[in-house]
């Protein structure tokens, strides 16, 4: 565990929940209440898997009164019948049209028809252990940014009916601690990872959605799915990421187990998977800012970096080196603010899609990694974003800030959007500043202007050549 978050401690609110420092689900201690849960299962044409489905949500252990189900159709030709299990459980079915593999929309479908504190979502092909619901909303129970990632193992349950499933539950319980029946990428993940604690910023990679747990807030404060998903694959990992950036804590809870029925997609026949993967990453690319999901070097409308450039202090000179500077730097973009910011912009005659004028949309600011702040004629070396972002991340701080000579004048910060965004939801109710309640859950860093490699320019530049 990094130094930068051992020592920070909760955020009790009003309620008995909590608000963790960094990704700490490990000091979220027990639930003091039992929430109400609402299980999300998006469904297609699957009434016999839905149907061990249902069978093992009547086995949970937990509150049966405080349970309900939800089944979002998604345009199936028939709707699913669901008496069977009505005298045993609460059964909500809503339906949308058939407009092709719309899993992301469904599930936003059946969330706007819960009732449940916490959502739980689970495919109509995922068979839940007895336990299941009670080890996956713990963790939502106590500490509200806390987004769960069951266990998912997979097995061939086509011989199984409603009658037979929960016995064959029983007998194979005792399999939880094996790994043969998973895929090795997500155990090595979860392990490297220390079950997420750890989680970097590729964490959201191993949030699978058909076994996805969080509290409605922060489900409601993401925005959901992105219901513009069409087709197989893509929505769970962009949502987790999305989520990530808008502060969720991320948690793999291995106890909270469900059996997929058939294969993972890996060892599934697919008839041309290379070309299924490279269509998955060509949309998530425009979307998730990691570096990793953009390797060929095209720049996207959601930056990686926002940038917000006060034009105080600047003529239109100036500016063309500080905002110069940021766009050579990595991937981001400049917001120019300020009283004469449309004056400068059209002063520059530039035709620079990373160069905009008024607020970043939401779209942006809930995707991004980092806000940088600027003030002052500041000068940027090609890396110096990099170096700012070195010290800014899951399992260091959530804000650094630039120490510039006491003459100069200028500021800087880069704050990580997670820290933002999950200070921007408590603040208010922990009766504290959000600068105040970002600190204490994320804490903060200084460096040198010269460690960093940014400058403050004090006289006018020289563009002519």
């Amino acid at each position: 565990m990094s130094a930068a978050s051992v020592g920070l401690p909760p955020r009790r609110l009003d309620d008995g929940r909590i608000v963790l420092p960094d990704n700490r689900w490990d000091l979220a201690g027990e639930p003091e209440n039992t929430p109400t849960v609402s299980v999300v299962i998006p469904y297609y044409e699957q009434p016999r898997q839905l149907g061990l489905v249902l069978e093992a949500l009547t086995a949970q252990d937990y509150p049966r009164e405080l349970l309900d189900v939800v089944i979002a159709d998604d345009g199936s030709a028939a709707p699913p019948v669901v008496d069977r299990w009505m005298s045993h459980l609460s059964i909500t079915t809503v339906r949308q049209e058939n407009l092709g593999f719309r899993a992301a929309a469904a599930r936003n479908l059946g969330a706007g028809h819960s009732t449940g504190s916490v959502l739980c979502f689970l495919d109509a092909d995922t068979v839940p252990a007895p336990d299941y619901v009670r080890r996956a909303v713990r963790l939502p129970s106590v500490a509200p940014d806390v987004m769960v990632v069951g266990r998912r193992k997979h097995a061939d349950l086509s011989s199984l009916d409603p009658r037979t499933v929960a016995s064959w539950i029983g007998d194979n319980s005792l399999r939880a601690g094996v790994h043969t029946d998973e895929p090795r990428w997500l155990v090595d993940g979860y392990q490297r990872t220390a079950d997420l604690l750890e989680p970097g910023w590729d964490g959201y990679k191993y949030m699978i959605s058909a076994v996805l747990t969080c509290s409605r807030e922060l489900f409601d404060d993401v925005g959901g799915f992105d219901s513009a998903f069409v087709g197989y694959g893509g929505e769970d990992w962009e949502f987790a990421n999305r989520a990530f950036m808008m502060g969720a804590v991320f948690a793999h809870e291995p106890d909270a187990l469900a059996w997929h029925d058939g294969p993972d997609w890996g060892q599934r026949s697919v008839v041309d998977r290379v070309a299924d993967k490279n269509a998955e990453a060509l949309t998530l690319a425009p979307l998730i800012t990691d570096p990793r999901a953009r390797t060929t070097g095209l720049r996207y409308w959601i930056p990686d970096f926002v940038v917000l450039v006060d034009v105080r202090g600047h003529t239109a000179a100036s500016l063309s080196l500080t905002i110069g500077g940021v766009v050579a730097a990595g991937d981001s973009a400049v917001w120019l603010v300020g009283d004469d910011s449309g004056d400068l912009y059209r002063e520059l005659r530039i035709d620079d899609s990373r160069v905009r004028s008024g607020s970043p949309e939401r779209a942006i600011l809930s995707r991004c990694r980092f806000v940088v702040e600027v003030s002052g004629r500041v000068r940027f070396s090609p890396d110096a974003l990099g170096r700012l972002a070195d010290a800014v991340g899951p399992g260091r701080v959530g804000e650094v800030h630039v120490d510039f000579d006491a003459a100069d004048c200028g500021s800087l910060n880069l704050q990580s959007s997670r820290a933002i965004h999950r200070a921007r939801r408590w603040f208010g109710t922990a009766g504290v500043s959000e600068r105040a309640m970002r600190e204490d859950l994320f804490g903060s860093s200084r460096i040198a202007a010269a460690e960093a490699g940014v400058s403050i320019e004090t006289e006018e530049p020289w563009l002519s050549w």
